[in-house]
């Protein structure tokens, strides 16, 4: 049960209210904000909380039991704090977010509504939708390991101990040509096959995007070096000209690990655990063996 502060409590029961939501976001690298549907800027505990950012919520969502409570938090990119390139960049990726209601006119009157983690992010060319989930959707997520004939280690992790670093598996050179923040041709890199760098990533060195990495979709070796296309649109523009460096990539599969990284003793999976074809098998006749004991053949 939700403890509301005398002081809020009396206000409530006043009839006439002065009432907004305050969104408190922390992302993963500790960088503090604040949103308010206020019309003007509200402090409390040290953080400001910024008026006019678009942002308004959808009704919440609760249930009794372990199910995920959740709300809807849409708004215009009209903050400083909120760009496009950012949400694509994945910077507010689990954010936590603190909602609060709070009398605009004694901020010392709050109450904590709901406390929990951004979620999906749907964006549009000049707003954005964000999901608000509950604490209880941690619950939701696998813990421990699965079991599943692909590895379930990441590439180049402490598990698969694969040298990403390592001169088979690595390539660097600088932009040739652009086509669009997605596809670009990366040069001195085309003496790889094709597909050795699909579902790899490729990190930028220099440029507006230094620091930050994208998922290669295909990988392709042209004369000018090789032609790169990702699944998600880098957040800056890509220039001609920009270092960036090529890692490998893995789809996972026990022939791949042995083949292709030799690293067949630190596979993650169970390649030999049956399918689902060995599941829905069923006897179809049976015979009796020379010695007498009966046989059942399956399909």
């Amino acid at each position: 049960m939700r403890a509301i502060p005398p002081s809020l409590q009396t206000h409530l029961d006043s009839g006439v209210t002065t009432l907004c939501h305050c969104w408190r976001l922390e992302t993963r690298e500790g960088e503090v904000m604040g949103f308010t549907d206020h019309d003007r800027d509200l402090t409390f505990d040290g953080v400001n909380f910024e008026a006019a950012a678009g942002f308004n919520a959808s009704e919440i969502e609760s249930s009794l039991g372990l199910s995920v409570d959740n709300l809807e938090a849409a708004g215009a990119l009209s903050s400083l704090h909120l760009d496009e390139a950012r949400l694509i960049a994945g910077d507010f990726d689990n954010a936590v977010i603190d909602l609060w209601l709070v009398n605009w006119q004694q901020t010392a009157q709050r109450v904590l509504l709901r406390r929990g983690n951004l979620g999906e992010v749907t964006r549009g060319e000049h707003a954005f939708s964000a999901e608000l989930r509950g604490l209880a959707h941690a619950l939701n997520q696998p813990r421990g390991r699965v079991y599943q004939p692909s590895c379930d280690a990441i590439l180049g992790d402490q598990r698969c101990a694969v040298d990403l670093d390592a001169a088979a598996f690595r390539a660097a050179g600088a932009i040739a040509s652009v086509e669009d923040r997605r596809r670009f041709v990366l040069g001195g890199s085309g003496a790889f096959d094709a597909g050795w760098f699909a579902r790899g990533t490729i990190e930028f060195n220099s440029g507006a995007n230094a620091g930050r990495r994208g998922e290669i979709k295909i990988h392709r070796p042209v004369s000018a070096g090789a032609e790169i296309e990702l699944w998600h649109p880098m957040p800056w523009a890509v220039a001609a000209g920009d270092a960036a460096v090529l890692r490998a990539g893995c789809d996972k599969q026990f022939s791949t690990c042995r083949s292709k990284f030799a690293n067949g003793a630190n596979f993650r999976g169970f390649p030999h655990i049956p399918g689902d074809d060995f599941v829905l098998t069923y006897v179809t006749r049976s015979s009796d063996d020379n010695d007498g004991a009966s046989r059942n053949t399956n399909i």
